[in-house]
């Protein structure tokens, strides 16, 4: 199932004091797409992840990003949605 998660900043983060953190949350994402959990990750205008997944269920989505490094510590939280096939064109089909 894809499933659209949508980051919000809790707490600032601090390029500088906050590097090691950032370091951890980049490796932890580039785990997730190497599992091929993660289709494809933005930011959207105000810098905010905006991730694609691909799970079984949104309940676990929820689970593999709050293991995430952000998230564990407070700074982000996400909006998880799943998304289904549009159904739309049955409208003028058939």
């Amino acid at each position: 199932m894809k499933i659209l998660a949508t980051e919000t900043e809790l707490k600032k983060l601090n390029a500088n004091s906050d590097k090691e953190i950032l370091k951890e949350e980049a490796r932890a994402v580039l785990e997730l797409q190497q599992k091929d959990i993660l289709r494809e990750i933005y930011f959207d205008e105000n810098h905010c992840a905006v991730l694609m997944l691909e799970c079984n269920d949104k309940n676990e989505a929820e689970k593999i990003l709050s293991e995430l490094p952000l998230v564990k510590n407070g700074f982000i939280q996400f909006e998880i949605k799943e998304l289904h096939p549009y159904t739309g064109f049955l409208r003028i089909v058939g």
